[in-house]
């Protein structure tokens, strides 16, 4: 009996890897001509930030090696070009800019570290307020807490000018309850010393000894740990009522994306409230923490409007903060090359500070967290089925 033999079709040829067929090549042409087309779509502000921002930060390093009055152009042959002496002068050298750049950053440092946290907290803490979803009246909460920050920030000071004057209306509260309130925006005694000074340990604002006789970039350490002038503190009570605000609404964005299996989980396992809050918001509000806190940080590192409406430095230069130098220097002084190197010294500082930050609030126990999560859980009290399913909750986020 014949045998019927039936042929197969020959398999298809594959093309070696590396080479790709016609129908491959078309979306790699029309991924590549997507991204012609979002360069075009953005060109506009890439353009912007290059002709705004890049170029004006070259042509200020520039002018920070000149001795340059303002007066001709920097940028021809004829500039006095004095390499690293303004940065000398502000950094190494015992005088009156070393004095001067000393103490701003003294002011300053005290202004970041007193604003940025209380700040962020408070934003915080009204953000966990009006997220509640049983508290009647959310909205108008929002919109109150919110107003301070799109309010101008020079009448928000015009407005704190009156209310701490020595007659003014913080004065006279404070009278009611028997305190004699200082005359605030005049009073250039650190609050240390005047704690010190009520508490009867110390009765003399100006240290002798040790503190006076040590100096550090030209100032006494007295002065280094005098903490913020009463002046200053003003500032920051300031600072921190006008952008608490607009960080509320940014923690408020973050609060209202997280699951709520996250809290209910952890609820059912017999965790309380502030363990919830510590060991489930926070680590969830770790990013957005630092954006806030970085928000904050180069913001009160960059503070002007205030210090020039509510004094420029005065009284006795306990208000003088880095940015409003720069400034002086240029446009006081004529001195564009100096004031132009105290603003990269600044620039300095904020880059630091922020990588410094970053470090802190980096994540730790791996990149997805669950390992950090579970021992926060643990700790907080939860059994061994509530930190697997707040961990389900949390990867179902993910």
């Amino acid at each position: 009996m014949p045998t019927t033999v039936t042929e197969r079709p020959a398999p298809p040829s594959v093309p070696p890897p590396g080479r790709s067929g016609g129908a491959g090549s078309r979306p790699r042409t029309a991924r590549g001509r997507e991204g012609l087309w979002g360069w075009f779509f953005v060109s506009p502000m890439v353009l912007g930030l290059g002709l705004f921002m890049a170029l004006p930060i070259l042509m200020a390093a520039w002018v920070s090696f000149l001795d340059w009055d303002g007066q001709s152009n920097p940028f021809t042959p004829d500039a006095h070009f004095v390499g690293l002496e303004n940065y000398r002068s502000l950094l190494g050298e015992d005088g009156l800019a070393r004095t001067l750049l000393a103490t701003s950053l003294r002011n300053n440092a005290y202004y970041v570290l007193l604003t940025v946290p209380l700040q962020t907290a408070l934003s915080l803490t009204l953000a966990i307020i009006v997220n509640q979803r049983m508290l009647r009246g959310r909205s108008m909460l929002r919109t109150t807490f919110y107003f301070p920050s799109v309010t101008s920030s020079i009448a928000v000071c015009t407005v704190f000018l009156f209310l701490f004057q020595g007659s003014g209306a913080v004065n006279q509260l404070l009278g009611w309850i028997g305190i004699k309130g200082p005359n605030w925006f005049q009073d250039p005694r650190g609050v240390v010393w005047v704690l010190l000074d009520a508490l009867g340990v110390s009765d003399d604002s100006h240290p002798t000894g040790f503190l006076a006789d040590h100096r550090l970039m030209g100032l006494p350490l007295g002065e280094w740990l005098a903490g913020p002038s009463v002046a200053m503190c003003t500032l920051i009570l300031l600072a921190v009522w006008t952008t608490s605000g607009t960080f509320m609404l940014i923690f408020l964005a973050a609060l209202q994306n997280i699951p709520r299996e996250l809290e209910e989980a952890a609820a059912l396992d017999g965790a309380a409230r502030r363990h919830i809050l510590r060991h489930v918001l926070l680590p969830a509000l770790r990013p957005v923490m630092f954006l806030v806190t970085t928000l904050g940080l180069i913001a009160t590192w960059q503070v002007f409007d205030q210090v020039y409406v509510l004094g420029q430095g005065d009284p006795a230069n306990t208000t003088l903060t880095p940015a409003y130098l720069s400034y002086s220097y240029g446009f006081d002084n004529a001195d564009f090359g100096q004031g132009a190197a105290i603003s990269f010294i600044l620039l300095g500082i904020v880059l630091l500070m922020t990588g410094v930050q970053r470090w802190l609030l980096r994540e730790r126990g791996g990149r997805d967290g669950r390992g950090a999560l579970r021992r926060r859980l643990a700790a907080a009290g939860l059994p061994r089925a509530g930190v697997t399913e707040v961990e389900e909750a949390r990867r179902a986020q993910d």
